[in-house]
């Protein structure tokens, strides 16, 4: 495995573990009930401006040229939710980092060359602000804790 390639993997896993003990590793029923709402076009730019999209001062993590990632809290009236939010140099970076982070559980919205990382409910949330794809990590991860 490549050295790039060993970062990004920890890095991945550190999101998710800092995440999981942010939310005490806990997981609502983020059900939502009721019609979806029209998405908006998603989201692009730096991390500090995606973060801002959202209402989020980020709290770095990580500031390297391949990936930028930092823990995130949003208080306002939509969704109260922790979640890290990472930006990736290429798409390339980006997919290894997903793949990497899925086998830890958890829930992504996924932009072009962004990821964020959180509950169900927030992420859930955080879509209705930056548009994007939603993707789940390993079910068995996402039972519960």
């Amino acid at each position: 495995m490549s050295v790039t390639r060993q970062r990004l993997a920890v890095s991945a896993a550190a999101a998710v573990a800092a995440l999981m003990t942010l939310t005490g590793c806990g997981s609502d029923d983020g059900g939502s009930g009721g019609g979806e709402k029209k998405l908006p076009e998603t989201a692009t730019g730096s991390l500090e401006h995606i973060a801002s999209e959202v209402g989020c001062k980020p709290d770095m993590q990580t500031d390297a040229d391949t990936i930028r990632q930092a823990i995130c809290k949003n208080t306002d009236g939509d969704f109260n939710g922790k979640f890290v939010l990472a930006t990736f140099a290429t798409d390339r970076g980006q997919r290894e980092w997903l793949n990497g982070a899925k086998d830890y559980g958890g829930y992504y919205l996924v932009g072009r060359k962004w990821v964020a990382v959180g509950e169900q409910k927030t992420v859930t949330a955080l879509r209705g602000r930056l548009g994007g794809t939603m993707e789940e990590g390993s079910a068995h991860m996402n039972g519960g804790h």
